[in-house]
């Protein structure tokens, strides 16, 4: 069971548990993206477990009026094990996906899976012409070539300024160059991309930033964050009429999720001290 403390950031541990969050974020306006915790298996097993349990919640979130999808980490669906378990898993997930009408993203994890996790996102937008969609991180130096491959793909991209400490040489490390870098990609992605973007972050000023660009552009595109974390906001750009998608995490492997959403955000961390002393 998931104490109190932690089920600001954890939808629960089980599917009905999840799908019950969604519901009741969907009463407020807000959409969610639903993702089962685990990463960075070595062996096939759990791999293929993780995978199997993404099919069976398609087809619960298929039997229901919910609006929610679903996100996959590439080293939870066998990345680690090898690129054709990744590559075999990936493309199960997204074909029962699109057969029952449930988006499927594909986070991205750090610098060393970039090139797997594109190819076989690129591979499998254009197979089914869309139904799928992939982070990229704009705190990579890389960001904007990737930005400028996947800009004809079928499918969604999701801009994040990135959570991995990367070596210097290949990403941006001060806060100021990662801002900048991410305002100067959602410029280039509301240029450019025609099926979709999602702005998947909690700073005001980027998502204002957003908003000016689609007025001046008209592409469509989306608000992405996670639970937990700005839930005031969230219900309020919902109410504004935006496209508001809260990223939820559920399942058995919540603590080490809790601690980092904790230990990353100073609010985070005065939440929990005053859940625990009960003020």
């Amino acid at each position: 069971m998931i104490p109190p403390i932690a089920n600001r950031f954890v939808a629960g541990e089980t599917p009905p548990e999840a799908l019950d969050h969604a519901r009741r974020a969907n009463e407020d306006g807000v959409k969610v993206i639903l993702n089962l915790l685990g990463e960075h298996y070595r062996a096939r097993e759990p791999a293929d477990e993780d995978a199997a349990a993404y099919l069976r919640l398609i087809e619960d979130i298929a039997a229901t009026d919910l609006d929610a999808c679903v996100s996959v980490k590439p080293s939870q669906i066998g990345l680690d094990v090898g690129e054709d378990v990744f590559r075999r898993n990936y493309r199960d997930v997204v074909a029962r996906g699109v057969d029952r009408g449930v988006f499927v993203w594909c986070d991205m994890e750090d610098h060393t899976t970039t090139d797997a996790t594109l190819n076989a996102y690129e591979e499998l937008a254009r197979e089914f012409d869309g139904g799928v969609g992939v982070c990229v991180q704009a705190n990579l130096r890389r960001t904007r070539e990737d930005l400028d491959r996947l800009a004809d793909v079928p499918g969604k991209v999701r801009l994040v300024k990135g959570a991995y400490d990367e070596p210097a040489d290949i990403a941006y490390t001060r806060k100021e160059e990662v801002n900048e870098a991410y305002r100067e990609d959602l410029e280039f992605a509301f240029e450019r991309f025609d099926g979709g973007i999602a702005v998947g972050s909690h700073d005001p000023a980027m998502i204002d930033h957003a908003i000016a660009l689609h007025e001046e552009h008209g592409t469509p595109f989306e608000i992405q964050m996670l639970m937990g974390v700005r839930e005031d906001a969230q219900r309020e750009l919902a109410a504004r009429g935006y496209d508001v998608w809260q990223y939820a995490p559920y399942g058995g492997k919540w603590f080490s999720y809790f601690y980092r959403r904790v230990r990353e955000r100073k609010e985070n961390a005065l939440f929990a001290l005053r859940a625990v002393a009960g003020v």
